[in-house]
């Protein structure tokens, strides 16, 4: 299975904009620049898309975990946290904190703390990133 994005940056570093698209078309030409990276302006940004992109493994990945032990979840919401910083002149991300709450019938905390810090180690994301990354397990009523 291959998957595919590509990025067009036009200008200088502070003053280029860029576009990102993505193979599914989620993605077209969606504005990507300095502000957008560093400000508040409007659109993307690498950091949040590799953010959005470590929920959505980590959560799926939980959800297999589950099923695996023979849980099924009826919801799983999972936030992602992205430190970037500038570390010795060259910005690095330097921690990922995942947040995840879900509602999953019959399973105890500790049993789903097992499972959640399983997914958190093996989703292909996690495995990727070199980062620290730090999770919260909950479970809802």
């Amino acid at each position: 299975m291959k998957r595919t994005a590509s990025a067009v940056w036009n200008g200088s570093l502070k003053e280029g904009k860029g576009v990102i698209s993505s193979q599914s078309g989620v993605l077209s030409d969606t504005a990507y620049s300095f502000g957008t990276r560093f400000a508040e302006e409007r659109g993307t940004n690498p950091e949040e898309l590799i953010a959005a992109a470590h929920a959505g493994c980590f959560s799926m990945a939980l959800s297999a975990g589950l099923g695996k032990a023979g849980f099924e979840p009826a919801r799983i919401r999972t936030g992602a946290s992205l430190d970037l910083e500038n570390v010795e002149g060259s910005w690095r991300i330097t921690a990922v904190h995942l947040e995840t709450s879900a509602r999953v019938p019959k399973i105890s905390q500790s049993q789903f703390e097992a499972i959640a810090q399983d997914a958190k180690a093996n989703c292909p994301v996690s495995q990727l990133l070199k980062a620290n990354i730090t999770l919260v397990a909950k479970l809802e009523d």
